[in-house]
């Protein structure tokens, strides 16, 4: 097919339907019963947790929170007044409100205090066996019909279900940082979640005033999984000599916010990193070795400022020029960049679709527009296809894919090339 140029009046109108259409679950009636969700529990009082916890105290919702330390529990549950504080002080709702909403926090260290809750949500850090241990422990203490969620953002959901007695009822729902101010929840179905389960979130979702999207159990769900896309693509043109402001300059001028380095030096550098530790990004590691850890340490992939302002690093440059081999300047343009990292991300896509892990195309470009910064103009990295055309995002993972076999073309992907059709018509399978 080839490329389809669209006035921003259409890509809004696009935008607007396929925000409709996400609460749509088609394989399940609408008038299928609702559980009630009258209390709910929180394992965490982290930065998630606590952020996830808001989201039900704002609605009116009671919560009970968990820590393993009163320290961090009353570290957790001040952070949370603090932010309802500058709330309230910024006039969004009036000053008695605080107290108000507070009032709905219960915090406590023993979980057998989850035993009248009817959804409990496990925020706690990825750990496969920490998980499962968790829910082993909630499948003794919670009250039958109680809904068991877990807030990952990657792990097998239906492998942390297998340790419960009630595989209907858990499910993930998987929040995004700060969870009580980014809009979307992906509602992830696992192959036992129940019907009812699964039509009582999406409704509580809406209770919460967030933006859902179901989608299924795979490796990064549907944001993450494409967003892995993005990162390999991102590290392999740095070692094709790209220095990653030039990675992230092409991504800013594509539209985002953040590129890349940017993104990964404002979450910390090590996240999944430990001292020594060898991973499968040396240019990482070797920046951790030296304590540039990110903003956090004031210097990561960039130096910084006192005003936090990201400035291009030689140290950096030279661990790059080290590491890979290659001279700076070597860099591909800006055009290339912005396909080789932008066409990974619809070709995965599509695969999603094949694998039926998302409902329809535009739960896709959904998810990515409000959880991912993806530029509004461009509707979607589903929309996105159509707008650059199937021919030239099948050439260039042609090309990826003849490097790299994770990014040989999609099936459907040659389909459209071939065919004609539209990526925003996909069908799941």
């Amino acid at each position: 097919m080839p490329a389809i140029s669209m006035t921003p009046e259409e890509v809004s109108a696009y935008i607007a339907q396929a925000g409709r259409d996400a609460w749509k679950v088609p394989d399940i009636s609408h008038d299928t019963p609702r559980r009630t969700i009258s209390k709910v529990g929180i394992i965490g009082a982290g930065t998630l947790g606590g952020g996830i916890s808001m989201n039900f105290a704002t609605a009116g919702i009671p919560v009970t929170i968990l820590e393993q330390k009163q320290e961090a529990l009353d570290r957790g549950l001040g952070v949370v007044r603090g932010h309802y504080q500058r709330s309230a002080d910024k006039g969004r709702f009036p000053q008695d409100e605080v107290d108000a909403r507070m009032g709905r926090l219960t915090g406590t260290l023993d979980m057998n205090d989850f035993a009248d809750c009817d959804l409990i949500i496990e925020a706690v850090f990825e750990d496969m066996d920490l998980k499962k241990k968790i829910f082993t422990d909630l499948d003794a203490i919670a009250k039958p019909g109680a809904i068991l969620a877990t807030n990952t953002s990657a792990l097998d959901i239906d492998e942390i279900a297998s340790v419960t007695k009630r595989p209907a009822d858990v499910i993930g729902l998987h929040f995004f940082s700060p969870a009580n101010v980014m809009k979307l929840l992906e509602i992830v179905r696992a192959d036992h979640t129940a019907d009812d389960v699964i039509m009582t979130c999406m409704d509580l979702a809406k209770a919460i005033n967030k933006i859902a999207v179901l989608v299924g159990v795979c490796p990064g769900f549907v944001g993450n999984r494409i967003l892995y896309a993005r990162q390999a693509q991102a590290q392999k043109l740095v070692f094709k000599g790209a220095m990653p402001w030039d990675v992230d300059a092409a991504l800013n001028a594509f539209g985002f916010r953040m590129g890349p380095y940017q993104m990964s030096d404002l979450a910390g550098l090590d996240i999944g990193w430990k001292k020594g530790a060898t991973t499968a990004n040396p240019i990482r590691d070797a920046l951790c070795e030296l304590d540039r850890r990110g903003q956090k340490t004031g210097a990561g992939y960039y130096d910084y400022d006192e005003n936090r302002r990201p400035i291009p690093s030689d140290v950096t440059a030279r661990i790059i020029a080290e590491v890979t081999g290659i001279e700076a300047g070597k860099a591909p343009g800006q055009d290339e960049i912005i396909a080789a990292c932008i066409h990974p991300m619809i070709n995965e896509g599509l695969k999603i679709l094949e694998e039926k892990k998302a409902q329809r195309a535009s739960d896709i470009d959904i998810v990515w527009l409000n959880g991912y910064g993806w530029p509004a103009d461009k509707g979607g990295p589903m929309l996105y296809g159509d707008m650059v055309g199937a021919e030239t995002v099948l050439a260039t993972m042609e090309r990826l894919g003849a490097d790299d076999e994770r990014f040989a073309p999609a099936e459907t992907l040659k389909r459209l090339a071939r065919d004609g059709g539209r990526f925003i018509n996909v069908q799941p399978g």
